[in-house]
């Protein structure tokens, strides 16, 4: 599908049927590689975002079909005076459109709807391995700052 087929893209709250398209999103090479949750173990996490109030999952579409998806946070914080910030997560672009400006359209809206809550600073995290995902983040106004660091912790199940 491109966006010539497709004019319209809209950038819209998830709702629970889009979860299939969502899973499938992420089970690309370079998102989840293949794994994916279940649709109950989806749905389960997905009905979980209700119990923080600002903690939403995007979808865009064109056609009625899912090209894309990012989750957005909006924390309030004791720190900076009680300015709130933002993380987006989980940003990712159908392989056969990206560079077709969706991801450029998901950004617009994760930064409007931080700017509307009022939040002093976007964050977001990416792999050092994605320089053409750096890039596109570059081009957009995110600047590199700071230092970003990781442990891996061991879940129930290890």
């Amino acid at each position: 599908m491109s966006l010539l087929a497709a004019p319209t893209l809209t950038v819209r709250h998830a709702d629970e049927a889009d979860l299939p398209a969502v899973l499938a999103l992420y089970a690309q090479p370079g998102m989840d590689d293949g794994a994916m949750l279940t649709l109950d173990e989806a749905k389960t996490l997905f009905r979980r975002f209700a119990d923080y109030p600002d903690y939403k999952l995007y979808v865009a579409e064109a056609g009625g079909v899912v090209v894309g998806s990012f989750a957005l946070l909006i924390m309030i914080n004791l720190g900076h005076l009680g300015a709130p910030s933002a993380i987006v997560e989980d940003v990712v672009v159908a392989p056969d459109m990206q560079g077709a400006g969706i991801g450029r359209e998901m950004m617009r809206v994760a930064m409007a709807h931080a700017a509307e809550k009022g939040c002093y600073k976007l964050v977001l995290s990416s792999n050092q391995k994605r320089a053409r995902a750096h890039a596109f983040y570059e081009q957009l106004g995110f600047a590199r700052h700071g230092l970003s660091f990781h442990i891996e912790l061991a879940g129930e199940d290890a």
